[in-house]
């Protein structure tokens, strides 16, 4: 009977997701159709981007951790207080961040989206808990809630304002809505959900999973700090163009994350009883799903890619299709990329994500600058490939170390 509620749950929970986040597209389409041009699309990702360096700050691996928790080292009122601690440090490095390197009349959007996805890491808490008790549907439809309020509101606030301030903060709104009317009676079956500050508990936290928290914020700002060179090198205007593209193509990296993510904490506990052959089967599993879903993206992406983007996005997007295909394997390799990253956490191997998020970062930093200028925007995309393909080789020779070792 678990199971069959664990599969069901799988299924409502990847609906729910990929619905939240095929709201969180349109929101990128909408923003283009109800504003001049692509510079809002492209202030919408700079504020993105921007969060984008501090967020694993703000979630400190902590979801991975949390569902991964067979032992039980902390309560979810005792996670609640860690991620209140280290949401609000990461939103506040990212106004300091953005005071420094970014033009005074950005602050506003930037501070309201992270506004936004600091108020979705909250409740992410509850998730990780819901997850735990094997109820994934909840996630599901609290996913979708969000979605579709996060975008009415967005759309309803920019056409009648035209404020793309107003709209984020629209968001804002809704998301902290669905926590309170939908998440919290929920979850709350399960655990307290008062937030708890054990100092010890906290400081034993903060310290031992550091480690992949840096990796993280290596492995994020990788894909991140080229997008931001991109407006930097080419303008805002062209990374609307490359953000809009991106889009649609980033249902494909998250619609892998949800192949594997709900399976982190059965790897855990397969690892914990040593069971090796339901380890290794669930590996082959999952590897051979991502492989099913990168063929077919890249065939439907070969078939409809461009006629999509001009009904989507309109005839100035024409032209663009060719950024397609390249970005559909870096969204695979970017999903397997966590994955393994994401499975060394739930093993507890935490020296080995901050080695890959070293190479990840560096390999980036070294490339962004030539492959741009060889590639134009295509060159964004390969930086990132590149380093995604370093970083998953470095993690998967220290998984098959590692497992070796467990096993003998």
């Amino acid at each position: 009977m678990k199971e069959v509620s664990l599969k069901r749950g799988m299924v409502v929970n990847s609906i729910g997701s990929l619905t939240g986040l095929g709201c969180q597209w349109l929101i990128t389409i909408v923003v283009v159709r109800l504003a001049n041009g692509f510079d809002d699309a492209g202030l919408y990702s700079l504020a993105m981007s921007v969060y984008g360096i501090f967020g694993p700050l703000a979630q400190y691996r902590m979801y991975t951790y949390q569902i991964s928790d067979v032992k039980a080292e902390n309560s979810t009122g005792e996670y609640m207080g860690i991620r209140i601690l280290t949401s609000s440090g990461a939103l506040l490095l990212c106004v300091v961040y953005s005071v420094l390197t970014c033009p005074s009349s950005f602050l506003p959007i930037i501070l309201l989206y992270g506004l936004f996805k600091t108020t979705g890491l909250v409740i992410d808490v509850l998730h990780a808990c819901d997850q735990a008790h094997r109820r994934l549907e909840y996630i599901g439809i609290s996913l979708a809630l969000q979605g579709v309020g996060s975008l009415v509101s967005f759309a309803v606030m920019m056409s009648v304002f035209g404020s793309l301030e107003l709209a984020l903060l629209g968001m804002v709104v809704a998301t902290l809505l669905v926590g309170v009317l939908f998440d919290l009676p929920r979850t709350s079956r399960f655990d307290s959900l008062r937030p708890r500050f054990n100092s010890q508990k906290i400081k034993r936290f903060l310290i031992s999973c550091f480690p992949i928290v840096v990796a993280g914020v290596a492995v994020s700002a990788s894909t991140s700090l080229p997008r931001q060179y991109l407006s930097y090198a080419m303008g805002d205007a062209a990374l609307g163009v490359y953000a809009s593209v991106a889009a649609p193509v980033a249902l494909i990296q998250m619609g892998v994350s949800y192949i594997y993510n709900p399976l982190l904490g059965i790897f855990a506990e397969y690892y914990e009883s040593n069971n090796r052959a339901a380890f290794t089967k669930l590996m082959g599993k999952t590897a051979a799903a991502m492989v099913v879903v990168g063929l077919g993206s890249a065939v439907a992406v070969s078939i409809l890619g461009e006629p999509l983007l001009v009904l989507f996005y309109g005839t100035d997007i024409e032209g663009y299709a060719y950024l397609l295909l390249p970005m559909v394997m870096l969204a695979i390799g970017t999903g397997w990329m966590w994955f393994l990253n994401d499975l060394l956490v739930a093993l507890r191997v935490f020296k080995a994500t901050f080695v890959t998020g070293a190479f990840a970062l560096v390999v980036s930093l070294l490339v962004i600058i030539p492959f741009v200028a060889l590639w134009g925007l295509n060159g964004v995309t390969f930086a990132c490939l590149l380093s995604c393909i370093v970083a998953s080789v470095v993690s998967l020779l220290y998984l098959v170390r590692h497992l070796r070792a467990h096993w003998v």
